[in-house]
């Protein structure tokens, strides 16, 4: 059954322009199996209209406090009793400042004073407004209050601005919205994940690499999100974005990596090594370009720090997990490295097969602990991640007792 499936969802807009998306969330939740129920403010009727919200969530539209009709059974109060999760988007400066400051001065504000529904705002202004003390301090008041905060993303918004301010995009809502309902069962835990490739500086514009794209460790880092856990990621340069709600920590050598994977890991209850770190990095960094004069060229290179192996050695370390990418003798391999490092577990896979491992959207992964092994059979690496954290969870568990 999908997370969504009947469950009763307020969607609320305010008059920004990132309303003309609504429809398209509108259409995706109901995808999802939830019942919408669409609550504009007199704002938002300027960019869209109630008739095409009603048309695509199949249920009226509220958009009056004073419909005598509605209000004949006191129709605000009955919403606010109706919803699982009331969600406003866009959340403009406005109705942000109107919902901090306790105001029933539409419906819409109303409807979160009367609600004991969790309220989420998906913030949607100009870069300056967002940066601006009132705002600011409007978000961390509701922030206290236990107001769920979605966003905002960045990047160039309708103004011509470029910044934080933009509503998150409705894939984004769609799966906020789901994780919401899932079943927080690392509640209380503190995950750090490594992630991503790391770059070894040869000289200022060169350096040496590898093909991680850091989607599997993304992938968990979200489903350790879904699942309820605090979730601190240190990455290495990536192309895509980090799950919403996470720590993100950016690197980019395996000294960096392994300076913050030694800062975070005493902190944290469950440690997953995902990211491929170089084993090795240039002796001597060239301050300037290297130019080509030669035929031929040697570098120096020396071990870095094995970052697995030192958190795995602190006096109080966290549950361990680690990874094995191995193109031959996956088992023998990954068992190895397991009890070498001191691991709990480790997720070997095989690279050397196509459309699995690094750059793909697909893995497959055989997880081993010191008594047996379990394989997650090839499927995208959302699904892997989702197997994946519950197996560690379960195996955290059995530890602890």
């Amino acid at each position: 059954m999908q997370i969504l499936q009947d469950k009763k969802i307020v969607l609320g807009i305010s008059g920004g322009i990132a309303a003309y998306k609504i429809p398209e969330l509108v259409r995706r939740l109901k995808d999802q199996g939830a019942d919408i129920r669409v609550v504009m403010t007199e704002g938002a009727k300027a960019f869209i209209t109630p008739l095409t919200l009603q048309a695509v969530s199949g249920n009226a539209v509220a958009d009056s406090l004073l419909d005598t009709q509605a209000e004949l059974a006191m129709g605000h109060i009955e919403l606010a009793k109706w919803a699982d999760l009331i969600i406003i988007a866009p959340a403009t400066a406005d109705i942000i400042a109107r919902i901090t400051a306790g105001m029933a001065n539409d419906l819409l504000t109303t409807l979160c004073l009367a609600t004991s529904a969790p309220i989420a705002l998906t913030p949607a202004m100009n870069q300056q407004m967002w940066h601006a003390l009132a705002t600011q301090a409007n978000i961390s008041t509701l922030n206290e209050r236990g107001y769920l905060i979605w966003g905002p993303g960045s990047g160039e918004q309708a103004c011509g601005d470029i910044g934080l301010g933009r509503m998150l995009e409705v894939d984004e809502l769609v799966t906020l919205s789901s994780d919401y309902f899932a079943d927080k069962y690392l509640q209380g835990q503190h995950w750090v994940i490594t992630a991503g490739p790391t770059r070894e500086a040869i000289d200022p514009v060169r350096y040496i690499s590898n093909h991680s794209s850091g989607k599997m460790g993304y992938a968990i880092a979200h489903a350790a999100l879904r699942a309820g856990a605090k979730v601190t990621l240190i990455s290495g340069p990536v192309t895509i974005n980090a799950p919403v709600g996470c720590q993100l920590i950016s690197v980019n050598s395996a000294e960096e990596m392994h300076q913050q994977a030694l800062n975070f890991a005493p902190k944290s209850t469950t440690f997953v090594a995902c990211a491929a770190v170089a084993d090795y990095r240039v002796a001597n960094i060239a301050t300037q370009k290297i130019k080509k004069t030669n035929d031929a060229m040697q570098l120096e290179l020396v071990r870095n720090h094995d970052i697995v192996a030192d958190v795995a050695n602190l006096v109080d370390k966290p549950f361990m997990v680690g990874f094995a990418a191995e193109t031959q003798n996956i088992e023998h391999y990954a068992r190895g490295k397991l009890m070498r490092k001191n691991l709990d577990l480790i997720a070997a896979n095989d690279v050397a097969k196509s459309g699995q491992g690094f750059n793909s959207d697909d893995n497959a992964l055989m997880l081993y602990s010191a008594i047996d092994k379990t394989e997650i059979p090839l499927a995208n690496k959302q699904i892997i991640a989702q197997k994946l954290v519950s197996l560690i969870n379960q195996h955290y568990l059995a530890k602890k007792s």
